[in-house]
Order: C-alpha cells, then sequence, then structure tokens
C-alpha cells in the first residue's frame, strides 16, 4: 500500500495542535452486520425520513477508517456502485446564468487557498466547486501576526485578505484552472465599489473562472468604513453594481453581524444576485496569555467552525424564507449530519472551511456519503432533502426575539 504523502500546514495556533486527519470507509450503505455486501434496508422498508436515528451515524475524522484498509465484505460490489453512480447530485447554484456543479460540496474561500495547494492530497475535480482565496484589486500583505488562534470549537483568525492581487492570480491560476473540471468561483473583496467593478471586470471572460463570489464583509471607505454587509442599502448598491459589470454568476456572501438579515438578503436579490452564501465569519477577540491585550495583531478576528453551526442554521433558515434565489451554507459542517441540517434548512449546497485544516479529504467524503445517504432512502436525487424543515408561512425574524420567549 501505498504510503499517503504528509501535509504540512502552515498556522499560527497557539494553543493545542489540530486533531490528526482520518479517513472514512466507503460510504455506509451496507454493514457486515447485515451479511457480506447486502445493503442496509434489504428486504425491509427504507425509512425516508429525516430522523438521523433511522440511519447508521456517519463518522468523520479521527474516527473514520479508508476503504483500502476496510475488510472486503465491507465494501460495495460492482452493483452497489453502479446504484450508487445513478443518484445525482448535481445542482446548478446560478440557474439564470448556469452555473452547473457535480456536487453540492463546495470547499470555503480562504481554506483552500487556490486549488493547486491541495491537489497532491486532494482530488480536486471530485470536489463540488473551489471557492478561492479572497482577491482584490491590488496586493495585499495582509494583518500583523499573530493571524490565527484556536478557540472552543472553532478558530479566530485575522489573515487580512493577503494576495497578490487580480492580475497576477488570473495570470498564474487562469490556466491552471482553464484545465481543470471542478469550477473555481474567485471570491473577491474591495474598499469602494469601484475596486469590487473593476476587480469584477478583469475577471470576466476568463478562461477558468466559473463565478465570482462577493465578499461584502469588507469596511466601506466612502461611508467612514461601515461594512457593505450590514447595511442594506450599501449591500444593494455593490451588488447591482458588480452586476452590471460582468456576464459571470453572481453570488454574494451574507455577514451574520447584523441584527435582521432578511431585509440585507432580499435587496441583495433585487439587485441581481445569482445566489446567497451565508454565513461569512463572527467577528471575535481573543486576549494575550499574559491577559495584558488583545492576541491577534489586528485586535479583532473572524470566528468560524462548529462553535458558529446554529448561527449558520438560523440565517440560512430566515434567509431561505424571504429569496427565491439559490443558497449556498457556510458554517460549521465537520460531518453529514451537519450537510443534511443546513439542506433541512432550505440550502442547496455547502461550503466546507474550518474542517479542512485537520481533513482535507472531508468535503470529497462528504460527497460520496451523501450518495450513499441518498441511495439509502430510495432517492435518485437529493433534491428532496432540501426544505424540510421550513415553516409552511413564513415565520417571524428571529430579530423580534421569539425564539427567547417563555
Amino acid at each position: 500500500m501505498k504510503a499517503k504523502k504528509k501535509v504540512v500546514i502552515s498556522t499560527e495556533v497557539r494553543r493545542s495542535k489540530a486533531p490528526k486527519s482520518g479517513k472514512r470507509a466507503f460510504p455506509p450503505v451496507w454493514s457486515e452486520d447485515s451479511g457480506a455486501g447486502r445493503p442496509i434496508g434489504a428486504g425491509r422498508k427504507v425509512e425516508t425520513s429525516g430522523d438521523a436515528s433511522s440511519r447508521p451515524r456517519v463518522e468523520t475524522g479521527s474516527a473514520a477508517v479508508a476503504d483500502l484498509g476496510a475488510h472486503v465484505v465491507a465494501r460495495p460490489t460492482m452493483s452497489q456502485r453502479e446504484a450508487l453512480d445513478r443518484v445525482d447530485l448535481s445542482v446548478d447554484i446560478a440557474p439564470q446564468r448556469g452555473l452547473l456543479l457535480l456536487n453540492p460540496i463546495l470547499v470555503a474561500s480562504g481554506t483552500f487557498g487556490y486549488g493547486v495547494e491541495y491537489g497532491e492530497v486532494v482530488d480536486v475535480q471530485r470536489l463540488g466547486a473551489i471557492c478561492c482565496k479572497g482577491t482584490t484589486l491590488r496586493p495585499r500583505a495582509g494583518n500583523p501576526p499573530p493571524r490565527v488562534t484556536e478557540t472552543p470549537g472553532g478558530m479566530l483568525n485575522a489573515i487580512g485578505l493577503q494576495n497578490p492581487g487580480v492580475d497576477a492570480v488570473i495570470e498564474k491560476y487562469g490556466p491552471i484552472w482553464q484545465g481543470w473540471q471542478v469550477p473555481v468561483i474567485v471570491n473577491i473583496a474591495g474598499e469602494s465599489i469601484e475596486d469590487y467593478v473593476e476587480v469584477a471586470r478583469r475577471l470576466d471572460g476568463v478562461p477558468g473562472v466559473a463565478g465570482i463570489e462577493l465578499n461584502i464583509s469588507c469596511p466601506n471607505v466612502g461611508k467612514g468604513g461601515l461594512q457593505f454587509a450590514i447595511d442594506k442599502d450599501a449591500a444593494r448598491a455593490v451588488t447591482a453594481a458588480v452586476r452590471r459589470a460582468t456576464e459571470l454568476p453572481l453570488l454574494v456572501k451574507l455577514s451574520p453581524n447584523v441584527t435582521d438579515v432578511r431585509p440585507i438578503a432580499k435587496a441583495i436579490e433585487e439587485a441581481g444576485a445569482d445566489a446567497i452564501c451565508a454565513i461569512n465569519t463572527l467577528s471575535g477577540l481573543a486576549v494575550s496569555v499574559d491577559r495584558t491585550r488583545a492576541f491577534l495583531g489586528n485586535t479583532y478576528g473572524g470566528l468560524s467552525g462548529p462553535a458558529i453551526k446554529p448561527v449558520a442554521l438560523r440565517i440560512v433558515y430566515e434567509v431561505a424564507q424571504v429569496v427565491s434565489i439559490p443558497i449556498v451554507a457556510i458554517g460549521g459542517v465537520t460531518n453529514l449530519d451537519d450537510v443534511l441540517d443546513f439542506f433541512a434548512c432550505g440550502a442547496v449546497a455547502v461550503q466546507v472551511g474550518t474542517a479542512l485544516f485537520a481533513d482535507p479529504e472531508l468535503p470529497v467524503r462528504l460527497g460520496d456519503e451523501l450518495r450513499a445517504e441518498c441511495l439509502r432512502r430510495g432517492l435518485t436525487s437529493y433534491k428532496p432533502l432540501i426544505g424540510t424543515a421550513l415553516p409552511a408561512r413564513t415565520g417571524a425574524p428571529s430579530a423580534k426575539g421569539a425564539e427567547y420567549r417563555p
């Protein structure tokens, strides 16, 4: 058996190291308990409800085992593989312009570089899409260190959009992306509407660029540094301006750092966005070991990881009730149950982010596990799993505090 290549990930984590990555056996459509190669549920009715108790819990990360290391009776037969291949995981996340993904598992901006960094570790062609590192009009050196610190259930980062600038990105990575099957969505940022527009114009028509993800959680210099993402008029204006500048599919990333996200999401949809990504990181802070200052060089950082999943679920749930464009969920995805939860709240796809640092193969494995779960439920597509937790009628926003009332 060929030795696995060692992955070295440079971080500035000050506390404990990330857990060692594990691997997962082929998706649990079958089990040794039910007989060699016999599908779970054979000879009995297959449950199609979303009740997690009706299916084997999918383990990921350190609890997982490689398919190659599994006993032969636990591996799928040829007929089972053919059945898995018939499950349709494709999704168009920009129906008006067309951005068809082979599966709904993407990798999030800022956690997967430009895709090439993971090329020898992960089969990138099996991903739904790659959202590349945040790109700006001019090169940025980023924030002073320390930039990253671990937190309970996640991490804080204050990288500061370090990148070589859009022209360098196009020159260096465009030709590589052009040869890939997996779509690459370029995440862009700016300090003014003009910045966003110019970056979008330069990306428009570049071979290998499949779409744009608009990071509007940036300070608007023209409005005293107020983030575009927390003001519906500013969010509308920057989205509309970029929409006029490019015919590329346009995804806009929401900030969770607002009281009520619904008006902002509706403004973004009305301005011409093809899809909404929810959510960006939550603003947070860590203090130094001697408690004499803020730990991060930028003072504040963005909180990500499993700790923010409930917030992300709430925002996806709220936004899905007021917009008709697709929602791509982000925030704390570490296993299949997280994926299914986001689907139930109205998302059509998910992005895996922070978990990649501990387990780079997770997104590919999640695609396999989702396919297996659909087969277990007797589904030929994952689409029936979308929106199952949404109310029949639009509910009150959480900003009114309804969830806290006795």
